[in-house]
């Protein structure tokens, strides 16, 4: 059995600034099914929906981040239910707000919040991981404390296979944890020199900023790749995630490989999944 795939958008959004009718016509051409948003590169929804609808690809889910949730809840529910995404991710935590840390406890009263809301406009919520999360609370992992507290029905996950396992942790096993919860499984693969070395690796995708020198000691140890080309068991992952009932497998690679455009690496990855038998 094959799932679905879609690629999330932020994979190719240098392309998309530029050209952005004719890298949506590509993702298509390449072999994807669908597309998950990060943004909408200063088009309007309108635009974007004709577009979709014109390539057939199918908008799954959008990533929103969490300020801007809570800051035009409604516009942005209406903005990504009118474009026809089934799902919405909160794609990452600040500093304060993550497991361990003072605004934890109210971050998730926000996002349960939001979950309830995202209700009367057809969406559901999902949280996108990093490996922040698997930090231990009263002697838990800080993303099983995030779905411990909000109930099933307001939120599922998003499981982002790269950094569960640069956290230290089995990536199937853990999407099979959460079966019949697991809406939509990321697919991402990496080359880290040494998985016991702590790489400043949020450097690499401008999150955190580093030093000249820093930053080119980081790219030497850890790389995005696309998929079947890093350190991730892909064929495994796919199975656990059809056991635990995932409906989309969204591939995303935070930054090219070094020699590749994003748009190559994007081409690579649905050619790898597309000659698996899964």
């Amino acid at each position: 059995m094959s799932l679905p795939v879609a690629i999330q958008l932020y994979s190719v959004r240098n392309d998309l600034d530029s050209d952005f009718q004719n890298v949506i016509k590509k993702i298509k051409e390449y072999g994807y099914d669908g597309v998950e948003f990060a943004s909408l590169h200063n088009q309007e929804p309108e635009y974007v929906k004709s577009l979709l609808d014109e390539t057939g690809l199918i908008p799954v889910s959008a990533h929103v981040a969490l300020d801007e949730m809570l800051e035009s809840t409604d516009e942005v529910f209406k903005t990504y239910s009118f474009i026809g995404c089934k799902y919405i991710a909160v794609p990452y935590l600040p500093e304060e707000r993550r497991p361990g840390k003072p605004l934890f406890d109210k971050a998730l009263k926000q996002i349960e919040e939001l979950g309830l809301k995202a209700k009367d406009y057809g969406l559901q919520l999902l949280y996108h991981n990093h490996d922040f999360e698997f930090v231990k609370v009263n002697g838990k992992f800080g993303l099983d404390v995030i779905y411990d507290t909000i109930s099933k029905d307001l939120l599922k996950t998003e499981i982002d296979t790269c950094w569960v396992k640069v956290a230290g942790v089995d990536p199937s096993e853990y999407i099979e944890k959460y079966t019949n919860r697991s809406p939509v499984v990321h697919l991402k693969d990496f080359y880290k020199q040494d998985m016991a070395k702590d790489v400043k690796m949020y450097g690499l995708i401008g999150v955190n900023s580093d030093d000249k020198e820093s930053k080119k000691d980081n790219q030497e140890a850890f790389s995005f790749r696309p998929l079947g080309m890093g350190m991730q068991d892909i064929p495994a992952i796919l199975e656990a995630s059809v056991k635990a009932g995932a409906q989309w497998m969204v591939v995303e690679q935070d930054k090219p490989q070094k020699g590749r455009t994003a748009l190559e690496c994007a081409k690579l990855s649905i050619k790898y999944l597309n000659n698996l038998i899964w």
